[in-house]
């Protein structure tokens, strides 16, 4: 009787029955299958997590793959940008250019005629003045009616040569 006295025989008295117990209501099964069960939807979520890796590599190799399309694109717009600018920029300096030379050539022009004109009035001045002298020493030193158409045949000649 000495064994019965045993806290430790008790105890293991005990954990026999509750076993017995276990095995007879099916602990065990229930056990395994909430084991399983919770395996089940841990493979689940890494399946389910793989597949959401692989969905956003795909997004970021598509993101990576637009970006260098954007970066292409926006290296020919500044390229054709630049080549336009310059073509501007050509244009315009062969446009001021041909300006330069059309207002150069019509002040050239306008120089030209206002120098014609400024010695066709020295020269219809110096005619007129020669006219006048002629006539005022030719109307001293000449009189009568040979004076007076002497003065008008030289004056008639004077403007003829000078005009």
């Amino acid at each position: 009787m000495h064994l019965l006295a045993d806290p430790e025989t008790w105890v293991a008295i005990a954990f026999v029955i509750l076993m017995g117990l276990f095995a007879y209501l099916g602990v065990h099964r229930m056990v395994l299958k909430a084991l399983d069960n919770r395996s089940e939807r841990i493979r689940s979520e890494l399946a389910e997590a793989k597949r959401l890796k692989e969905e956003a590599a795909k997004v970021l190799a598509d993101y990576k793959t637009r970006r260098a399309s954007a970066e292409r694109e926006a290296e020919e717009i500044v390229t054709s940008a630049k080549a336009e600018a310059e073509r501007i920029a050509a244009e315009a300096k062969a446009k001021m250019e041909d300006f330069v030379a059309r207002r150069t050539k019509a002040a050239e022009s306008k120089i030209a005629l206002a120098e014609a004109q400024a010695l066709a009035d020295v020269r219809a001045a110096a005619a007129e003045a020669a006219v006048q002298a002629a006539a005022t020493v030719l109307s001293k030193s000449v009189k009568g009616a040979l004076g007076e158409d002497l003065v008008a045949k030289g004056i008639e000649e004077v403007g003829r040569k000078l005009n």
